[in-house]
């Protein structure tokens, strides 16, 4: 499941702005763009409003190249300190510390539980050394909370999934108990409606069914009820789209196949 490094960008035009709705996708060309590759983790970093890739597996080796994009063009960055190489890690921008962290992965030999923090400003990467720490595990799903802490949840550890919940303070990692958490699961969608202060998630790789639609509103998760679903698919990814007021949901495998279809969380229901 190699994904071309050229830019998607899904441009929502109102009926107030352009006397109609429409929705399309529209491909840019970069004069400059990543390597192609598969599960990178990228995220927008606010502090210095561009968009941060990291690492991923091109089919031949895992990467540990940093590239930054300003809505116009790719810039890689020639970090002198970055991580070690790995795919199907993820990374989040917190909002308390201005930074983006870069939690798990996997090497190609083992699963990974180090714990980075990128400065937007600064162009650098810093290892911490936390006294506690989410599992070792590839494929987590992390994710501004409506806390604007980031806050980590499952991934596989080479025998199980895993359903523990984890937030970052800055220097450390503390477990979190909600009353209620989803199924163990990993390489699911999450996506952050900032207007409904929610995050959701759907889908990923687990023992126990993980096509299922759940919403965490910075105290429990809640498993929705819903009559419409996107198809199954693991290492999607979801964003927030403000002209949508939803979470977009694009792409993924889903068993052995890749998916294209676009769909929006609403808040109620899938579309």
């Amino acid at each position: 499941m190699i994904k071309n490094a050229l830019i998607l960008m899904l441009i929502a035009s109102s009926a107030a702005a352009a006397g109609t709705s429409s929705i399309n996708w529209i491909q840019v060309f970069p004069g400059t763009s990543p390597t192609p590759r598969s599960y990178l983790a990228m995220t927008y970093d606010e502090a210095s409003q561009k968009v941060i890739l990291f690492g991923g597996y091109d089919g031949t080796k895992h990467l540990n190249d940093t590239w930054i994009f300003d809505g116009v063009t790719w810039t890689r960055v020639n970090a002198s300190i970055a991580p070690p190489a790995r795919s199907a890690a993820q990374i989040a921008y917190d909002r308390v510390t201005r930074k983006v962290i870069l939690f798990g992965g996997f090497n190609g030999r083992q699963y990974l539980g180090d714990t980075w923090l990128w400065d937007g400003n600064t162009l650098r990467w810093t290892r911490t050394t936390p006294v506690h720490s989410p599992p070792a595990v590839t494929g987590p799903m992390l994710f501004t909370d409506p806390n604007g802490h980031v806050d980590e949840f499952g991934g596989f550890d080479g025998r199980f999934y895993q359903a523990t919940m984890w937030q970052w303070n800055g220097s450390d990692w503390s477990q979190l108990y909600p009353a209620q958490l989803p199924y163990a699961r990993g390489l699911a969608a999450v996506g952050v409606n900032t207007l409904r202060n929610e995050a959701v998630m759907f889908g990923g790789l687990a023992d126990v069914n993980p096509i299922n639609t759940w919403t965490y509103d910075g105290k429990t998760w809640t498993l929705q009820s819903t009559r419409i679903q996107p198809p199954w698919v693991y290492a999607g990814s979801a964003v927030f789209d403000p002209n949508l007021r939803g979470v977009v949901l694009f792409g993924g495998g889903s068993g052995g196949l890749d998916e294209n279809s676009t769909w929006a969380w609403t808040g109620s229901q899938w579309k």
